[in-house]
């Protein structure tokens, strides 16, 4: 039996994809759309700004989800969380996947120059506390200039992780034999959108945002059904949010994804949904 994918070790995952002619090229331009689509971009906005309007999105469900400093481990996992899954993939396959994890990588850059079709034009933020009683939140606070909300590029990542790995194993297979990793893929991918709103990176206007993005980036991934799957699993373990609160959570998340979706499909461009409920806050 495999083991986890919470075994996998980003920092020989990121060496061996360094040392592999083949991915190198790859992980190299991913990098680099990282760096320009997300930093470079928001900190532009920083050092220069007026020159992109910024809009805040928080909604009053943001209250009912309690802040939660605890969360922040969670929340900053996010990059090594596919690192690891592209480290399991080289592990348990060699060479058979080097084309999948190529594609991953390539598929991983293009979203955030996907996602920075929104930012270049509207930028958008919450109210997050100034908490400073964490490393972790001192690093936020000192090198995230929290500009980018929506579409959220956390939660956006994430689903591109779950529906990836699934993918790429169907075609690698027998998937039904990584059954337990493919859940378990699928149930982080949950936990860091989840942690997203408990640290008070994002609203939950972003979630929607994020899910209508990655309809849009790959729908045969991320179909509106699989996109309703993801809403409904968010908020139904014990705890805070629960029971009224959560429902309606869940319930206010499907509905704005559905108004964007269907906002899109006369729309000229992909982006002019989320732009045009920028613009309207």
């Amino acid at each position: 039996m495999a083991s986890p994918v919470a075994d996998e070790s980003p920092g020989l995952t990121i060496v061996k994809i360094a040392a592999n002619p083949f991915l190198r090229g790859s992980a190299g331009k991913c990098t680099s759309s990282i760096f320009r689509n997300f930093f470079f971009l928001q900190y532009r906005g920083v050092f220069f700004p007026g020159r992109i309007p910024v809009t805040k999105v928080d909604h009053p469900l943001d209250e009912k989800i309690p802040f939660t400093p605890g969360r922040i481990a969670v929340y900053l996992d996010f990059v090594a969380f596919w690192i690891r899954i592209l480290g399991f993939l080289l592990r348990h396959f060699g060479r058979r996947a080097l084309a999948p994890v190529k594609n991953f990588i390539d598929s991983m850059g293009a979203l955030y120059a996907f996602a920075a079709e929104v930012y270049s034009q509207n930028f958008s933020t919450t109210n997050r506390p100034r908490y400073l009683a964490r490393p972790r939140f001192v690093l936020i606070h000192a090198v995230d200039p929290h500009l980018m909300c929506i579409p959220s590029l956390h939660v956006m990542v994430m689903i591109r992780s779950y529906t990836m790995f699934e993918k790429m194993l169907n075609e690698l297979g027998p998937a039904e034999t990584f059954a337990p990793q493919i859940e378990e893929i699928k149930q982080g991918a949950l936990a860091i959108t989840e942690a997203v709103l408990y640290v008070k990176q994002h609203s939950v206007n972003c979630i929607s945002a994020a899910m209508y993005a990655m309809t849009r980036f790959d729908e045969t991934l991320f179909p509106p059904d699989e996109a309703e799957r993801f809403a409904a699993k968010l908020f139904v373990k014990p705890g805070k949010p629960s029971g009224d609160d959560a429902a309606a959570i869940r319930s206010h998340i499907s509905s704005l994804y559905r108004r964007f979706l269907e906002d899109g499909r006369s729309a000229a461009r992909w982006e002019d949904p989320l732009l045009a409920f920028l613009q309207a806050r």
